[in-house]
């Protein structure tokens, strides 16, 4: 039997992010306003916001592991990513050998945002989607050094 999930909250320089959390494990990330206790500024999951947004890298800390082999095939390609750079919807599919539609539809359905960093994927001639709202990816893109727009 799995460890019961609790929701926490963490103030970013961008806003609030929530974190449902299984002990050291983040099972979901949620940006924007959320109403829950603080997260412990030690946990692993807070240390490695922190660092994030000092523009320093820190290992992954312990999150779930992903529902299918795709799954783990995309949060690998995302991670490879660094940084300051996107890639494109098609661009990213290739990688996986999918579809652009379908590697969009796998990455709205990412519960680990900035984790599993799917706010660096663009569409070829705007910024494309994200489930969490275009507000908080063109804060992200911006936060690591990207000019944002969108025509």
């Amino acid at each position: 039997m799995s460890e019961k999930t609790h929701l926490f909250r963490y103030q970013s320089p961008l806003g609030p992010i929530g974190l449902e959390l299984a002990g050291d494990v983040c099972h979901h990330v949620t940006l924007g306003a959320i109403r829950a206790p603080e997260c412990s500024p030690d946990h692993p999951i807070a240390l490695w916001l922190r660092a994030y947004f000092l523009g320093e890298q820190l290992a992954l800390p312990p999150i779930a592991p992903p529902n299918t082999p795709f799954q783990q095939r995309l949060r690998k390609a995302l991670l490879d990513i660094p940084g300051g750079e996107v890639r494109t919807y098609g661009e990213l599919a290739k990688t996986l050998n999918s579809s652009p539609r379908a590697t969009g539809q796998a990455l709205g359905a990412n519960p680990l945002p900035i984790l599993i960093p799917c706010h660096r994927i663009v569409a070829a001639n705007g910024l494309g989607g994200f489930a969490c709202g275009l507000a908080w990816k063109k804060r992200l893109l911006k936060f690591e050094g990207l000019a944002v727009y969108q025509p």
